[in-house]
């Protein structure tokens, strides 16, 4: 079995019972954590409107988690670009290659990250829709090269060549991915149902870039893991209802776990839990690392991005540090 990479992705949840201070906290302990664990990024998602998640100024948010780590790879998984001009995004991001040399990812995504009234508040107007995406991408990328194709000079950014993701939920950001040659992350984690045809797309049609000369595939896979099972479900109740509370129109704060979630909720809900949990393991360390086999072997990826939506900080970190260690024995063929 080839080598599998582990990242961390992060929404900087916003719990019941606390403020963005306490996520912003939780989510620098929680890099610092995953650096020492030696998992290889730590990625940031852009959303907006949504009461428990902080992370909407991706930029500000990561320039605070690279001042407090050393090695970890910090990025964006990722902007959503239509919500912003390639130049702000290209000198957001040059500032913070600036400030962190060699250890900047930018993940970029189509989707707004928000409400349709949200992404009318943040860009005044809808001109920038996502049908230009691909145009975006490519005079984002042009403003952080040595040798810009555009008059408007990028500062910081011009020459960063920080490198470029392309995020997606569906066989686009597949497509394009391969056509850019760029490496594709796809949000399996929360969108698992289109993760197969996506990662055949990008594979089959990938033409090689000055970025990377063969494809690199990432898939996003949550984890809830503790030292026993049941406590492993019992965790996982809080993203369940959180889950469930934003599909159903109702989004909020990060609730306390419950017992006996899925026992208390309508068909309706559990097959939707059923569908978006595919891509996931909940269980001790043992059960997390024959899941994680599965699906890598399943998936031929070259690298797993973790979420882990976790009431509990320090019971979320313990659930990092099992992920961690039922990697090495993926790894080690185990």
């Amino acid at each position: 079995m080839h080598d599998v990479a582990l990242s961390i992705l992060d929404l900087s949840p916003i719990r019941e019972g606390g403020d963005a201070g306490e996520s912003f906290r939780n989510s620098l302990a929680l890099a610092q954590h995953g650096e020492a664990l030696g998992f290889r990024r730590y990625w940031l998602a852009e959303h907006h409107g949504m009461p428990g998640i902080a992370s909407a100024a991706t930029a500000t948010l990561l320039a605070f988690i690279g001042a407090g780590t050393k090695s970890i790879r910090i990025g964006a998984g990722g902007i959503m670009l239509p919500n912003h001009s390639p130049l702000v995004i290209a000198e957001q991001f040059g500032t913070l290659a600036a400030l962190y040399p060699g250890r900047i990812d930018l993940g970029l995504g189509r989707a707004p990250g928000s409400d349709q009234r949200t992404a009318r508040a943040l860009r005044r107007d809808l001109n920038s829709d996502a049908d230009r995406f691909p145009q975006d991408v490519v005079e984002l990328m042009d403003f952080m090269s040595r040798e810009p194709r555009q008059s408007v000079l990028a500062v910081p950014g011009h020459g960063s060549e920080v490198p470029v993701w392309i995020l997606g939920s569906s066989t686009f950001g597949a497509q394009l991915a391969a056509h850019l040659g760029l490496p594709f992350a796809f949000a399996s984690h929360f969108a698992p149902q289109m993760l197969m045809p996506a990662l055949q797309i990008y594979r089959d049609n990938f033409q090689p870039s000055a970025q990377l000369d063969k494809p690199h595939a990432m898939a996003g896979f949550n984890i809830f893991a503790a030292d026993d099972e049941a406590q492993a479900h019992w965790h996982a109740s809080s993203w369940q209802q959180s889950f469930v509370r934003l599909r159903t129109g109702m989004p909020g704060r990060l609730p306390p776990p419950v017992e006996g979630y899925r026992q208390r909720i309508g068909p309706a809900e559990n097959a939707l839990l059923d569908s978006v949990l595919s891509c996931s393991a909940i269980g001790t360390q043992e059960q997390v690392a024959a899941r994680l086999r599965e699906f890598v072997a399943q998936t031929g990826v070259n690298e797993l991005i973790i979420a882990s939506g976790i009431y509990d900080h320090a019971a979320r970190l313990h659930s990092y540090a099992l992920a961690a260690e039922a990697a090495q024995g993926l790894r080690a063929g185990a």
